[in-house]
């Protein structure tokens, strides 16, 4: 018998994809816990098309070379 977990489903902070935007615009780095948001981003069914826009802005400028991947779980100091 198999057994399937049920996930709840993700629901965003309100502006959270617009401040992932600028942080990760105005340090140049795309950190660990910003690409686990934009998964969680990308998996909601209910992004504005200003938000799908702005997550297709940094997967493009991250593909390009232009952010910086990090590992680190915060670009903070």
């Amino acid at each position: 018998m198999t057994k399937h977990l049920i996930f709840p489903p993700l629901q965003l902070i309100p502006g959270a994809i617009a401040e992932l935007f600028v942080q990760v615009s105005t340090s140049g780095v795309l950190t660990l816990a910003d690409r686990y948001g934009l998964m969680a981003a990308i998996l909601t069914d209910d992004l504005s098309e200003e938000e799908r826009r702005a997550i297709d802005r940094l997967l493009r400028a991250a593909y390009r070379g232009i952010l910086r991947p990090s590992d680190e779980l915060s670009a903070v100091q």
